[in-house]
């Protein structure tokens, strides 16, 4: 006989758990029960172990779901699975299936739309607001928990049903008519039919399946996996039907859940700092087990997606990550004995915001507003005077390019942008291209040679016989673009036309323009066009441009790190320091650097001779390094105006007008200002109604000629919802030798952390 697993959460479900075993009692008996309880005060995890078949998941366990409302499910397994069809009776279907294909009625969904008018702390207070605006509308009011924010504890009270969004924009005029301005459209589904699996095939053989089947799928040995959508996971898999279609489960213990969510949420290859991944997986473990039983209805706690924590499996998990939970094992985060709601969020923008301004709930004292800096991190400064003015041809500036192969010493050191708009000689397309070669370790001095002056044509059978291609122009030169070449540019010359190929070869592969843009192939080349052209050649080799990141200087010895491996090296005193901003690239005499930042470097006997910060200008915040740190979006007004009405029915959009900025001067309220009425709106909300990466922005307004806006530019930092632990400021601070209970510590105000197992 089976049970169905059911999570008990709280010693206050208790009563309410054995009712829900009572029920189910009718249709099978449940493999197991009880993995652990939380209450006010932290209790003891883990101490027992839970069976499934004889596969054996270490307490604590967690439930993810890794799809709903499915139709077609493939299952796969390492090493083999047994699998268990369970519903008023017990079949055992398969004892070693490697895969697995089960065919289920996708439930048919329709959409409602709701309107949301309050937000309340506790249920008590959402009732009484509900009661009063029954008294007012006629429409039918109720209240709900709100699972859809990352806070827990709070309770919508909404208005609906509406069948269209058109609907409920309209009635929302009413609802301002009687004061009502806090005012939310949510989307609903709405089912129209029971979904059920149908049948499974296994070992090819097709099996039917019962009305109200559950199947288990059981890995055969603790060492296999399990698989769905070409992912691996660990622990076994439940597939059943919910009130939203056709559900699948993975079961697994905590900290194995918790190896694939750490490296999900903080990159292992991008913040290689283990204090860093260690806080991570003490805030990740003390969300998830604050929030277990969130999705109870569906038979899951936590979905697999960013709205809970994103959880890929056994594909993204990594050693630093996997090390940074097991020196953590049961450690979570407390405020007064409970846990508290573990919030975190990518990049703050210098400054996390207080918890009420952003989610409307109580004010936390452990979520208050936070300076992202850390008073002991160190700076270092590196200093050149080597520059280039910027040395614009072909529409671009190739200074970077020129600095680049002068760091390679492939070409001399001259920074006079008039030498590179000069013609270059044929000697010197030859001696370049020989110092091209000696990078590689080789010395071709059998060069055919023809007579100058130097073109696109002669060019093409330096670099040919140089880099020895000849062999790529015979066999992967596409017959299309010699004919072509030949068609157009022969002439009439033989002897121009036996060495087109060699010119067709390197058009094909992008190191030189199309020739359709060209207008004579006997057009000398200026220093600047070789430049351009040898360094589209070398960057397609391995090995000579480094990437990596800043670790710090020790005397004259500059630490860099690259893929894992520390390295020194001197830098040169004819060095090139380079800013990259977007991919604009500038000159520096001077660079500050904090550490961990994103670097390209070049180095040539012993010596590094260009190093490349990528990063926004300087500033001391710790989230800096991030690509998110600083951002820029522009939109027409009827593009803003499309988007806001889809929530507000503002008619044509005049003004967005911040109100009010919280502690980090995030807006916290904006005026959206239109024809029809006007619209406040607060917290989140002004990110998602905006379409913006954060709320922490200032508006930029274009205008024509008769003073009307045309455009909105809001220029802002960050990336998320701002509040909590900064996962890039975090990296900062372990960069600068904060371990992992300082960095929660400083995020997360007046916490204790705990080992509850």
């Amino acid at each position: 006989m089976m049970i169905k697993l059911r999570i008990q959460c709280s010693q206050e479900k208790a009563s309410e758990m054995k009712k829900s075993l009572l029920k189910y009692a009718k249709h099978f008996i449940i493999i197991s029960l009880s993995i652990f309880v939380l209450g006010g005060q932290p209790v003891e995890f883990a101490k027992e172990k839970t069976f499934f078949h004889g596969y054996l998941i270490q307490k604590p366990i967690i439930r993810v779901g890794l799809g709903v409302n499915l139709s077609d499910i493939k299952v796969s397994s390492s090493s083999g699975m047994k699998i268990y069809e369970i519903n008023a009776r017990y079949r055992f279907i398969a004892d070693n299936a490697d895969e697995v294909l089960i065919r289920g009625r996708k439930e048919k969904l329709t959409e409602k739309f709701v309107i949301q008018v309050a937000q309340l702390k506790n249920r008590e207070e959402a009732e009484i607001f509900a009661q009063d605006l029954r008294t007012k509308i006629e429409n039918k009011v109720y209240v709900t928990a709100n699972k859809e924010q990352k806070i827990a504890g709070t309770y919508l009270v909404k208005v609906g049903d509406f069948l269209t969004r058109g609907d409920a924009l309209s009635f929302i005029m009413k609802l301002n008519q009687i004061g009502i301005k806090d005012i939310w459209i949510l989307r609903e589904d709405v089912t129209e039919e029971d979904s059920r699996p149908l049948w499974i095939l296994v070992n090819d053989e097709l099996k039917s399946l019962h009305d109200e089947t559950v199947l288990y799928f059981v890995p055969n040995n603790p060492q296999s996996y399990l698989s769905y959508n070409e992912r691996n996971y660990r622990g076994i898999f439940i597939l059943e039907a919910s009130h939203k279609g056709i559900v699948l489960v993975n079961i697994l213990n905590l900290e194995d859940y918790l190896k694939a969510v750490v490296p999900s949420e903080l990159s292992p290859y991008t913040f290689r700092e283990i204090e860093a991944h260690k806080a991570q997986a003490v805030a990740a473990r003390t969300y998830a087990m604050k929030n277990l039983g969130m999705n109870d209805d569906l038979g899951f706690d936590l979905c697999d997606t960013p709205k809970s924590q994103y959880y890929k499996g056994m594909n993204a998990e990594h050693p630093l990550s996997s090390e940074a939970v097991e020196l953590t094992r049961g450690e979570v985060v407390l405020y007064k004995g409970k846990l508290i709601d573990a919030l975190y969020t990518s990049t703050c923008g210098g400054m996390t915001e207080n918890v009420e301004e952003i989610f409307w709930g109580p004010p936390l004292p452990y979520l208050k507003s936070t300076e992202c800096v850390y008073e002991k991190q160190r700076e270092w400064l590196l200093k050149s005077e080597n520059t280039i003015l910027p040395i614009y041809l072909k529409g671009g500036n190739i200074s970077q390019k020129i600095a680049s192969l002068i760091s390679l010493k492939v070409t001399p050191l001259e920074t006079d942008p008039v030498f590179y708009r000069e013609n270059a000689s044929y000697e010197e397309a030859l001696n370049w291209t020989r110092s091209a070669l000696a990078l590689f370790g080789k010395k071709n001095d059998s060069i055919v040679l023809d007579p100058p002056p130097l073109n696109l044509i002669t060019l093409a059978r330096i670099f040919v016989h140089g880099f020895e291609w000849q062999g790529r122009v015979e066999n992967l030169l596409l017959a299309s673009e010699r004919d072509f070449i030949l068609k157009n540019f022969k002439e009439g010359n033989n002897e121009k036309g036996n060495h087109l190929g060699h010119l067709a070869y390197l058009v094909q592969t992008g190191i030189f323009p199309s020739l359709k843009e060209t207008e004579n192939l006997d057009k000398p080349l200026m220093r600047g066009e070789l430049v351009i052209y040898l360094w589209k050649i070398l960057q397609s080799y391995e090995g000579l441009i480094h990437y990596g990141i800043f670790k710090g200087l020790d005397e004259d010895r500059i630490k860099l790190e690259e893929e894992g491996e520390e390295k020194e090296l001197t830098l040169s005193s004819n060095a090139f320091l380079l800013r990259n901003y977007d991919g604009d690239y500038s000159f520096a005499s001077q660079i500050y650097l904090l550490g961990g930042e994103n670097v390209r470097w070049i180095k040539r006997e012993g010596k590094l001779n260009l190093l490349e910060v990528i990063y926004p200008p300087h500033s001391n915040i710790l989230d800096r390094s991030s690509e998110y740190h600083s951002w820029q979006i522009r939109r027409s007004r009827e593009e803003m105006e499309k988007m806001i009405n889809q929530y507000y029915p503002i008619g044509e959009l005049k003004d967005l007008v911040p109100q009010r900025r919280g502690a980090s001067k995030r807006v916290v309220e904006l005026l959206i200002d239109g024809t029809e009425t006007q619209a406040t709106v607060k917290g989140l909300r002004v990110r998602r109604v905006l379409g913006l990466k954060e709320t922490l922005f200032v508006i930029d307004r274009e205008y024509d000629e008769e003073g009307n806006i045309t455009h909105f530019t809001f220029c802002g930092r960050g990336w998320g919802h701002g509040v909590g632990l900064c996962q890039v400021g975090a990296f900062g601070m372990a960069l600068a030798g904060a371990d992992y209970k300082e960095i929660l510590k400083k995020y997360y105000q007046g916490i204790k952390i705990s080992e509850v197992y």
